[in-house]
């Protein structure tokens, strides 16, 4: 029997279209970190290789599962620096999308890495999945919600999974629209933290819901002309080789530069770059690659909020 409220005060007015845009096959999760953890439990890994380069959220599902893991260091391609022959039936090599425009390399390790393989799309929302390949998506990297995860895999756990909650997790996106990006900031940061540690569990149904009316298509181009309008006029200056993919969706245009003064001259200027990742300072030493890479690559917003005009501004302080 339904036993849903009728009549009262009204909900927020979000759309109610059930589709999810992976399809019916993608499971739904809280989170991406618990997507890693749902792969390494159904897999019974015994070990995971990861990269130097990437966030240190991924390290919670390893320890907590008590998992061996190694790092690995990557080129300034962002490609691996590994002898994949040496990876054992019983262990896990990782790989991220860096910035969501390293498909025509992941389309080559899926063909030297025929199994074990782990693709961290967290930054590549709009990568297609490769048959086979355990891979995971972090929506709220590219869209304005709190959390969620989707997964895809061939093999399930023999798991009831309780539903998320997300409605106390959405105060900074609340904020930055009736407020400003500063004023919401704090929150950002406390619910941000608030997802870490959290059990596997389904994906809200608030999160579902406001990710079901969001003109994708519509996205996707904008991403696109704002990282091709950047690279067209930048590609000279930036010590990155980029090597675009007709199917790559980015999720920022990572510029590496020297110029150690860059990124606070854009903070000064309102202009806010994420740094991926700090941690990495502290896993790798200076000799490494991937603690260059951190330190020099800026990571330039070219989301769907944003116009051509509004890369021509930050491109006056670059």
């Amino acid at each position: 029997m339904d036993t849903k409220a009728i009549g009262g005060y009204f909900e927020l007015e979000l759309p109610n279209n059930k589709t999810c845009y992976f399809g019916e096959d993608a499971i739904e999760l809280n989170s991406a970190r618990n997507c890693l953890e749902y792969i390494l439990r159904v897999k019974a890994y015994t070990k995971i290789y990861i990269p130097y380069y990437t966030c240190d959220v991924l390290l919670q599902p390893i320890k907590k599962l008590n998992i061996s893991y190694e790092f690995y260091d990557i080129d300034f391609n962002l490609e691996p620096l590994f002898d994949y022959s040496s990876i054992k039936d019983s262990e896990a090599f990782l790989y991220t999308n860096y910035f969501g425009i390293k498909e025509k390399f992941i389309e080559k390790l899926a063909e030297k890495i025929t199994k074990n393989l782990i693709l961290d799309n967290a930054q590549a929302f709009f990568s297609p999945v490769i048959q086979g390949i355990d891979t995971f998506y972090s929506p709220r990297k590219f869209f304005g919600v709190a959390d969620g995860g989707y997964l895809y895999t061939d093999k399930q756990l023999d798991l009831v999974l309780e539903k998320d909650v997300s409605y106390d997790r959405m105060s900074h996106l609340l904020k930055r629209i009736d407020l400003s990006a500063e004023e919401g900031y704090n929150d950002f940061t406390e619910n941000d933290n608030s997802i870490e540690n959290q059990s596997i569990k389904a994906i809200s149904t608030l999160t579902k819901k406001i990710l079901s009316g969001i003109d994708f298509e519509y996205i996707r181009k904008k991403r696109k002309e704002n990282f091709l309008f950047l690279h067209e006029i930048l590609k000279e200056k930036n010590l990155l080789p980029i090597d675009l993919d007709e199917k790559c969706v980015p999720m920022v245009y990572p510029f590496r530069t020297l110029d150690t003064k860059l990124r606070q001259k854009l903070i000064s200027n309102r202009i806010y770059c994420a740094t991926y990742w700090p941690n990495v300072l502290e896993w790798s030493r200076e000799e490494h690659n991937s603690y260059a890479l951190t330190k020099e690559i800026i990571a330039i917003p070219v989301d769907q909020r944003y116009s051509v005009n509004d890369m021509k501004k930050i491109l006056e302080y670059v």
